[in-house]
């Protein structure tokens, strides 16, 4: 509350401009909120707070060499001067609003949904758009094989997640081989990088590469401009 704010009413209930409060006024109203309190010089607090509102540091010798008082007025003081200044700011405009409450959700929308870590406590989370990425870079580790997309839902257990990769893979050996080593790529990754407990992994090879692939071949650089989602 403003040191010297007092508003008033007409009959008709139109607010009128606030008037400057008269000494007496600030300190009845100080007194109901302060009560009797004491500083450690012994002194009221109304006294200092009346200082505050009417700048009295040379006509009061007390308060001109007390510690105690000129900290509490000092700290009504920038009470008072932050009070005005939150007052003096507008609300923020409907739209304005809009926009920041939108950019939010863009945000988590981004994110995905949040997956439980495998801790004790199960208070620990990882976006799925995080988790996937390093899931995928973990397949792109097998030779043969390259992870597209990846999809990381919770599964039935508390913290346990089930993973959807599409990949393409060469034909220089077995798929059958080469889906068996990236699930074991995913599973390390995600239970030594992550802390994820993978209970199943559904592969899908969706393209085949050229004979001579022998790894991803793909940068970090290159990989995060091409993971705009998982």
């Amino acid at each position: 509350m403003a040191l010297d704010d007092r508003h008033s009413r007409s009959a008709d209930t139109v607010r009128r401009r606030p008037q400057p409060p008269t000494a007496g006024a600030v300190l009845e109203k100080v007194s109901r909120l302060t009560g009797d309190e004491l500083l450690t010089c012994g002194r009221p607090l109304r006294h200092a707070w009346e200082q505050a509102r009417d700048a009295w540091p040379l006509a009061d010798p007390h308060t001109a060499r007390c510690p105690y008082c000129r900290d509490a007025a000092a700290g009504l003081s920038a009470l008072d001067e932050a009070t005005r200044a939150l007052r003096a700011q507008e609300p923020p405009h409907a739209q304005t609003l809009i926009d920041r409450v939108m950019d939010i959700v863009r945000a988590e929308v981004r994110l995905g949904r949040l997956l439980p870590l495998d801790d004790p406590v199960r208070d620990l989370f990882i976006a799925e758009t995080a988790a996937a990425k390093v899931l995928r870079r973990a397949a792109d580790m097998v030779t043969g094989a390259r992870a597209a997309s990846c999809r990381l839902t919770p599964a039935d257990a508390d913290t346990g997640v089930h993973v959807a990769m599409t990949l393409a893979a060469n034909l220089g050996r077995p798929l059958t081989e080469t889906a068996d080593r990236v699930r074991s790529q995913v599973r390390k990754a995600a239970a030594q990088s992550l802390g994820l407990t993978v209970t199943a992994i559904d592969l899908e090879v969706i393209d085949v590469l050229d004979p001579a692939f022998e790894s991803s071949g793909t940068t970090d650089a290159e990989r995060d401009r091409q993971e705009g989602t998982p």
